[in-house]
């Protein structure tokens, strides 16, 4: 079976890499036959410090969807078009917005330095900051604030564009259209009902919506509508990783991760 599992939030906190209690279950897992694929909206470079250095080469997603990497190699699967790329320029100087915009590998940020986007953006320094016209292409942007995020939202969704909106951060989420950890899963040949996924926020959606089975960790209304078990996260971090340790030793001793 293969087993999907978003990052922050899913099965690591604070920005902080994953607990030696989950990485043990995930080797078991591994050990077991079951294929470990780590599908994040961080890009590659930023999966990579929440990684022990030997998960480095397995399948990874990135970016929502926007970038894999197997073995160590990226690959890339969305970007936004030269207008789209102008027009989502035009909307950052015309609302004044502070912003995120991620390349292939380096990216560039105006956001203030205390942010909590910041301070899980490459934190190993393995990228470099650029002039948001530098980069050859634009994966994903974070709009962090505007004069008006309303009204920017409502912008976007002229555009051809997806969009999640993260409460939490108070931050808008765009990628290119067609762009998402499901047809990332795809494009990697994973099919549907073929893999278990974990989660905890509306980026997951579309990767619960075609698993055989999906945990969601911590409530997402949205989210919830797709998930077949659940896993409470009271921000009690340990607590919840000694839960997904459970589940996990539940799936992964199963066939093919069924009851």
């Amino acid at each position: 079976m293969q087993f999907v599992f978003d990052l922050d939030g899913t099965i690591c906190f604070r920005g902080k890499p994953i607990s030696d209690g989950i990485v043990g279950a995930l080797e078991r897992l591994s050990a077991a036959g079951h294929a470990v694929i780590f599908a994040s909206a961080r890009p590659i470079r930023d999966m990579l410090p929440v990684l022990p250095e030997r998960f480095h080469s397995y399948t990874m997603i990135g970016g929502n969807g926007s970038l894999a990497a197997r073995n160590g190699h990226i690959l890339v699967f969305g970007s936004f078009s030269e207008e789209q790329s102008a027009k989502l320029r035009q909307l950052l100087q015309q609302y004044d917005a502070a912003y995120l915009a991620d390349g292939h590998w380096d990216y560039s940020y105006t956001g203030i330095m205390d942010h909590p986007i910041r301070n899980n953006l490459d934190p190993a320094g393995l990228a470099k900051q650029v002039d948001i016209d530098v980069h050859e292409a634009i994966v994903k942007l974070l709009i962090l604030s505007a004069t008006d995020m309303e009204e920017v939202a409502a912008r976007l969704e002229e555009l051809d564009l997806v969009l999640h909106r993260h409460d939490k951060e108070n931050v808008i989420d765009i990628s290119p259209s067609g762009i998402h950890k499901w047809s990332a899963l795809q494009r990697l040949n994973v099919r549907r009902g073929e893999y278990i996924a974990f989660g905890n926020d509306a980026n997951d959606v579309t990767m619960f919506m075609n698993a055989a089975r999906s945990v969601m960790i911590g409530y997402h209304a949205e989210l919830a509508k797709h998930a077949t078990d659940f896993i409470p996260h009271d921000g009690n971090s340990e607590e919840t990783e000694a839960r997904i340790e459970e589940k996990l030793r539940e799936l992964g001793s199963c066939p093919f991760g069924r009851p």
